[in-house]
């Protein structure tokens, strides 16, 4: 199972109806990011406040590397918000592990599966999983 997640900058990206759509039988559904500089995040899909939330947060506390308080980074010729991208993808999961019953994810009623953006130009985020 392979997704490929279109993205327009920093925010979490809700691909979970992708994935149920692809989703049958039992067992352990593995899903994997394969970038550096987003993650994966099951997080609460009813009030879209907690997303903006997420986002402000995480940019407080990893700034740009144009914030001064950012002077020590080295790896800055990608872009301002590229090493602070790959920290926060190092602090947050870039894979998960949901159940699956009868062809069901067992998320909670306000769960959903994200992809977490932290660069601040467009991108094609590649998730792939397995259930086993």
């Amino acid at each position: 199972m392979e997704w490929t997640i279109s993205t327009h900058g920093p925010g979490l990206y809700d691909f979970t109806s992708d994935v149920a759509a692809q989703v049958s039988g039992t067992g352990i559904l593995t899903l994997f990011v394969q970038h550096t500089s987003c993650s994966l995040l099951i997080q609460e899909n009813a009030d879209p406040e907690v997303q903006t939330d997420l986002v402000a947060y995480f940019d407080r506390l990893v700034p740009p590397a144009s914030d001064p308080s950012m002077s020590y980074l080295k790896h800055t010729y990608e872009g301002p918000d590229d090493m602070p991208a790959h920290i926060k993808a190092s602090m947050l999961p870039v894979s998960l592990q949901i159940p699956v019953i009868s062809g069901r994810m067992q998320l909670g009623t306000w769960q959903g599966i994200y992809l977490f953006e932290h660069r601040t130009v467009r991108h094609q985020r590649h998730v792939t999983g397995m259930l086993r």
